[in-house]
């Protein structure tokens, strides 16, 4: 299972503001039932099998230039561990015993 961060970013918008878009992609990602996801203030997590993950990206890297946006910037990052199962949780709980 792979772990990807995606930030996308409308560009050439009417609006500083972007909760419109970031709404949006929100939609598109629920649509996607098989993969896990969770929205942070800055990017998005995504969790599923790789090839998977780059499907939903492109989908949800299409959103904004359907909703008006010129131009879009999109950055990802991926961690595909694959010597032992990882997931999103898997991950914190590592950190979380390493704290206490």
């Amino acid at each position: 299972m792979a772990i990807a961060e995606i930030t996308i970013i409308p560009i050439g918008t009417q609006s500083t503001s972007l909760s419109t878009y970031v709404a949006d992609l929100h939609k598109e990602l629920e649509r996607h039932t098989d993969i896990a996801f969770q929205m942070t203030p800055m990017s998005t997590i995504l969790e599923g099998p790789l090839d998977r993950l780059l499907d939903v990206i492109r989908a949800v890297h299409e959103v904004p230039f359907t909703n008006g946006a010129q131009r879009v910037s999109t950055s990802i990052k991926i961690d595909d561990r694959r010597d032992k199962p990882a997931s999103m949780q898997q991950k914190m709980d590592s950190v979380a015993r390493k704290l206490t």
